[in-house]
């Protein structure tokens, strides 16, 4: 084959490898997400925290992150379920001097600066989840979907379940969740 067609042929080539090695990295990349995290969860109150009632573990998905709940002792119903900012399950004061439960937790994670309460779904708060329904027995095990993070979102923030459900909506404030009930710090 004469040189000038050689050429021509090795060129198309070598922009050919390079095509399919940056195509594999992006197949591949999604694909080699961070390690799945467990996260120890104990109840919490103004007097601060108390025993282990479970864990959650997370793992990423083509989905998001997958979130599996395995939790005892918790009141029967909906409850809300946030990341919240700070890696504290810590009481803390309100503006009026009282003890709050995992107030130091600080609010629901919101690295876009939304200022709403959306839900999971939403284009509110990243922090907010599905809301977790328990059992006559106490116990959640279904497993929810956060479509907006992934593990490496979890990193140095506390998750927080609350004692009422959640509306996706700011109003009731903040879905209606009320009191702080269960926490667990991911660091």
């Amino acid at each position: 084959m004469p040189t000038q067609w050689t050429s021509l042929v090795v060129l198309p080539v070598q922009l050919l490898i390079t095509f399919f090695c940056l195509l594999c990295l992006l197949i591949v990349t999604p694909i080699a997400n961070a390690e799945p995290i467990q996260i120890t969860m104990r109840s919490i109150n103004a007097d601060g925290i108390g025993d282990v009632i479970g864990t959650v573990s997370a793992k990423d998905s083509d989905q998001g992150l997958v979130i599996f709940p395995d939790l005892t002792t918790i009141a029967t119903g909906e409850h809300g379920f946030h990341l919240h900012t700070n890696p504290s399950c810590e009481a803390a004061l309100n503006p009026e001097g009282e003890s709050v439960s995992g107030l130091a937790a600080g609010g629901h994670w919101d690295p876009d600066n939304s200022g709403t309460h959306l839900g999971p779904f939403g284009n509110g708060h990243r922090g907010d989840l599905s809301k977790l329904i328990v059992d006559a027995n106490g116990a959640t095990t279904t497993n929810i979907v956060a479509p907006r993070l992934t593990t490496n979102d979890l990193k140095n923030h506390a998750l927080i379940v609350h004692a009422g459900g959640d509306t996706y909506s700011d109003t009731p404030a903040l879905g209606g969740g009320g009191a702080r009930v269960a926490c667990g710090v991911i660091n």
